[in-house]
């Protein structure tokens, strides 16, 4: 799968190669193909020294796909025959988000670590089995949160607010819009029952950042809307979000989703993050910067000394993934706090819970 950024759903980016293990140490593999994330995911792993041995999905065209992507790796004929392989250390996955949350079960009970697509869940009961299966077996489950994880601004950002660059954050503003692509989505895109809702499918990823940024621990959720203006031929889909929240630092937070993103725009969304300091501020501009530049990566920083733009691209990389397989070995908690990764999806569940249906 080649990197293109017109279209979100099959957008996977490739970065430098830095292993973190010895060749063969660790052995992955990927279950569930519905979503072109899965591709991103491995090619991370890939990068960091993993080594992707199994892959299955019931569409065997979406797995002929895939083995043409990684040569080498085998088609299983079950997901049994991937979850009973002691050797497999990790399976990553990206299937309908309704089954993300009850395949990690399975995959912790086989002795797995876990890593799946966002979101990771779309109910509160899948949620809470995740919880206790983590805390009965010990074992990881991660969430591709891709809109930092896989941003080198997003990445660039976290540096210069450690550093102190911008002093306390107070507020981050998220935009988060998407490209439809409306005749190559499944039917599974169009069903909240199976997607979650935009504020749990797309607006987990703004909520991720908002706690990174701000180090919060605790946040609620202060308002939410949703609405479906552009698609009447699918009444329940939603195609706009946005909410409010604040979080246990004091820091506040608004974010916008939609599938509005225009024909014309060179990637499939003009991704931006507002990270505002009490001694300066950021702007990130994700995928491109309009109208300028169609390279993406560009992070521009006010501070007491003047007016900054550093363009990152290709020059900071992706440490998430040699961190999450040194996780996966060492039984630490470096790439992600655990209380994290269900906190961020717990707080859009319940922004998609009490949102306004704006009609």
């Amino acid at each position: 799968m080649s990197v293109q950024k017109a279209d979100g759903m099959t957008y996977a980016p490739k970065g430098p190669v830095r292993p973190v293990c010895r060749p063969g140490e660790f052995r992955f593999a990927a279950i569930g193909l519905d979503h072109g994330h899965i591709y991103a995911q491995c090619n991370g792993l890939l990068e960091a020294g993993g080594q992707l041995v199994w892959v299955y999905d019931p569409d065997p065209a979406k797995v002929a796909r895939f083995c043409q992507t990684y040569p080498g790796v085998k088609p299983a004929r079950c997901e049994a025959e991937v979850l009973e392989d002691p050797s497999v250390q990790l399976v990553a996955s990206a299937p309908v988000p309704c089954q993300r949350g009850p395949l990690g079960l399975r995959v912790m009970d086989h002795g797995k670590d876990y890593f799946t697509d966002k979101p990771p869940f779309t109910t509160f009961e899948q949620l809470e089995a995740a919880r206790a299966k983590v805390a009965q077996t010990g074992r990881i489950f991660a969430v591709y949160y891709a809109e930092r994880l896989h941003v080198e601004a997003a990445v660039y950002a976290e540096q210069l607010i450690r550093q102190g660059a911008i002093g306390q954050v107070l507020q981050v503003i998220g935009l988060g819009p998407h490209r439809l692509n409306a005749p190559n989505r499944p039917a599974w895109f169009w069903d909240p029952q199976q997607y979650g809702g935009i504020l749990v499918d797309i607006g987990s990823h703004q909520i991720e950042q908002f706690l990174h940024y701000t180090g919060a621990k605790a946040a609620r959720v202060l308002h939410s809307k949703v609405a479906n203006y552009r698609n009447p031929e699918h009444p329940d889909f939603q195609d706009f979000g946005d909410a409010t929240l604040v979080a246990d630092t004091g820091a506040t937070f608004y974010f916008r989703v939609d599938w509005f993103t225009p024909a014309g725009l060179g990637a499939w969304g003009d991704g931006r993050t507002f990270i505002l300091g009490t001694e300066g501020y950021i702007e990130l501009r994700k995928y491109l910067d309009i109208a300028r530049d169609a390279a993406g990566d560009h992070v521009y920083l006010v501070d007491a000394q003047g007016e900054h733009h550093f363009a990152v691209h290709g020059q900071v990389g992706f440490p998430y993934f040699g961190r999450l397989i040194r996780d996966c070995l060492d039984r630490t908690e470096t790439a992600m706090p655990q209380q994290h990764t269900f906190l961020a999806i717990e707080l859009a569940l319940q922004a998609q819970a009490q949102a306004i249906r704006v009609a």
